[in-house]
């Protein structure tokens, strides 16, 4: 039996063939951007809402190019930046308030057990009622004003917030806090270091869950508590003419703030510190 021998140029041969061919396979599996296939769904959803209406009987749906259209006009009359404006301050201050002291409260909550034994039955005990509820006693505490909405957005948001931060910090791995206690931490160095980094991604978690139900309860608070805003843009094109399409508009204008408030927050997992509590879970 003979052996041939590979010559040092042979393996840069098949070296540099297998890197040819690696190549010319990239080439053939380039990935699609991401939002290719989010631009499909939605354009496939247009032509079927288009197909949909063109085989109704009735004008209660009205079909894109009529939403579009009733865009255009809330834009030219000033209508449409105006109740987005006021929409967005009452989400803004609501919300933050509730951030504000959600957070704080939550993350005493789960580092003190006896504080969670104390004041979790409350908090479960009001959870479950929906802000909606709370509307009646909202107009009469603070009327017909800002203050309503803003009021019932920070009932809508507190409760999840707290909960999340409050489990963020029970679901902390008990072999963290030995190793920094072993390292001789003080406690506020263990909280700021090492609590809150590990607690972070699932404290961002809630808080995209109260942004989304914030937002939905502005809306629902507009109908009713305010003479202004995207939910009263709603009731009024309805009860107004029955401007369906204005309906339809401003239903699509909420969604997509929606979506764009939730890829704001999500653009906070982007930050080192999360990234951290999300790789050691």
């Amino acid at each position: 039996m003979s052996f041939v021998p590979i010559t040092p140029t042979d393996n840069a041969d098949k070296d540099r063939d297998i890197i040819t061919s690696n190549r010319v396979r990239r080439s053939f599996s380039i990935p699609a951007p991401a939002f290719v296939l989010p631009l499909l769904v939605a354009a496939a959803s247009i032509g079927l809402w288009e197909i949909a209406v063109s085989f109704s009987d009735n004008d209660l749906l009205p079909g894109p190019a009529l939403v579009v259209k009733g865009i255009i006009e809330l834009i030219r009359k000033g209508l449409l930046a105006k109740y987005i404006v006021a929409s967005l301050f009452r989400v803004t201050w609501g919300f933050a308030l509730a951030v504000l002291v959600g957070v704080p409260f939550g993350l005493f909550l789960g580092w003190f057990r006896p504080a969670y034994q104390a004041f979790n039955p409350l908090i479960q005990l009001f959870r479950p009622i929906s802000p909606i509820a709370w509307i009646p006693l909202a107009i009469l505490w603070f009327g017909v004003s800002d203050a309503a909405p803003i009021f019932l957005i920070f009932l809508a948001g507190v409760f999840p917030i707290t909960v999340s931060a409050a489990a963020a910090v029970r679901n902390i791995q008990t072999v963290y806090i030995r190793a920094a206690r072993n390292f001789g931490l003080s406690r506020a160095r263990l909280f700021r270091k090492v609590i809150l980094p590990a607690a972070a991604p699932q404290i961002i978690t809630g808080i995209r869950i109260a942004l989304g139900v914030a937002w939905l309860v502005v809306v629902a608070a507009e109908m009713i508590a305010v003479n202004s805003g995207l939910g009263y843009l709603i009731i009024d094109a309805r009860n107004a003419g029955k401007r369906y399409d204005l309906v339809v508009a401003g239903m699509i204008v909420i969604g997509l703030i929606g979506l764009g408030l939730d890829l704001l927050i999500s653009r906070l997992e982007r930050f080192e510190q999360i990234r951290w509590g999300s790789s050691h879970r």
